[in-house]
Formats: C-alpha cells, sequence, structure tokens
C-alpha cells in the first residue's frame, strides 16, 4: 500500500503561513544549496511552472504521483490565473466550495477526503501521495498521514496557521533522517509509529 506523505515548510513554532495562509516569509531564506536540495532530491514537489523556470520539468518523480491539496492552497495557483498548478502529478483538490473543476486535470473532492484517500492508497502504484496542505485538509487526515517530511525554516511567525488545523488527539511518530542546511533550515522525516 503506498503512503500518504505530508511534505510541509513551517516556522520554528510550528505554522505553515501566517493566520490567512501566507508563507512568503518563509520562501525568501530559500538559498541556492536549499534550491539544489529540492530539485534534485524532491523535483516532484515543486509547481509545474517552478519547475520549467528552474530548468527541471522533464526530470522524472521521484516519489510522488499523485498531489492532493485544499481549497486554500489552490487558491494560490488560482489567483495566478494558474488551474493545473501539478501537471505532472495527478492532482486533487478537497473542497467543498469551489464546485466544478476549472481544469480536466484536476478533480475536486466535494466531500469525504479521508475515504478517496484510502482508495488513492489501495492503488497499484510505486509511488506515494504527496499532501501539499493546508491546514485544515492536514487535521482531516491525520489519520492517514504515513509521513512526515518537515522543512522547518529559521523564522518565528508568532501566529498563523498550524500544520494540522483541528484538534485531534495524540498521535505517535518514529523520528527518521534529519538534514541541516547552511541557511539554517532543517528537514526532519518522521515515520507513523502503527
Amino acid at each position: 500500500m503506498r503512503k500518504l506523505v505530508y511534505y510541509i515548510a513551517c516556522s520554528i513554532d510550528g505554522f505553515i503561513g501566517d493566520p490567512e495562509g501566507d508563507a512568503s516569509a518563509m520562501l525568501g531564506l530559500v538559498d541556492p544549496e536549499f534550491l539544489e536540495y529540492l530539485t534534485t532530491e524532491h523535483p516532484d514537489t515543486l509547481p509545474t511552472q517552478g519547475r520549467r523556470a528552474l530548468g527541471v520539468d522533464d526530470v522524472p518523480n521521484k516519489r510522488f504521483d499523485t498531489i492532493i491539496q485544499g481549497r486554500g492552497s489552490y487558491d494560490l495557483a488560482l489567483k495566478e490565473g494558474i488551474t493545473s498548478p501539478y501537471a505532472h502529478l495527478r492532482q486533487y483538490v478537497a473542497s467543498r466550495t469551489l464546485g466544478e473543476s476549472p481544469d480536466p486535470g484536476v478533480e475536486i473532492v466535494a466531500d469525504d477526503p479521508v475515504g478517496r484517500v484510502r482508495q488513492l492508497k489501495a492503488e497499484d502504484s510505486g509511488f506515494d501521495i504527496y499532501l501539499c496542505g493546508g491546514s485544515r485538509l492536514a487535521g482531516e487526515l491525520i489519520d492517514e498521514v504515513d509521513e512526515l517530511v518537515v522543512k522547518t525554516y529559521p523564522v518565528v511567525l508568532g501566529d498563523g496557521m498550524p500544520m494540522f488545523g483541528s484538534g485531534s488527539a495524540v498521535h505517535a511518530f518514529e523520528p527518521g533522517a534529519t538534514r541541516t542546511f547552511g541557511n539554517g533550515i532543517i528537514v526532519r522525516t518522521y515515520r507513523r509509529k502503527r
């Protein structure tokens, strides 16, 4: 069975963006060393337009063939006129309000995102599923998250959107690899303790 991996950037104090979800305070810390890591180790997590700009659009996916994201995350692309932000992946957007998809390459999951993720996890594939965000969707899917890849940026936001946007029971994860970069970003992997 393939895994649901919550691959997320956050501040030291655990926020993935300000109260409105803006994460631009962290983007300024991406330097050449970290960008090299992203493009070589996780090219499939980069939006298609970013992949093109970085010259890695033709790099095969390494880990993921499917993405699920919430409406707020998808709206960031829509505001830029991009209806298919991850065209190199099968795209799902969990939204009760979006209605019809603005792009044939994006499927709207209007209800039961947990059930849809369980179906996706049961598929026969050598690739995992990328949970891109946002906070509320991650909270709804916490029981399905098999692995966390947390990119912690050396900033304190003080307030904002938490990694998991709903109250839930304690969930135990085991630490995996840790990598530290010269700019202070730390990438840590955790696997669900089952």
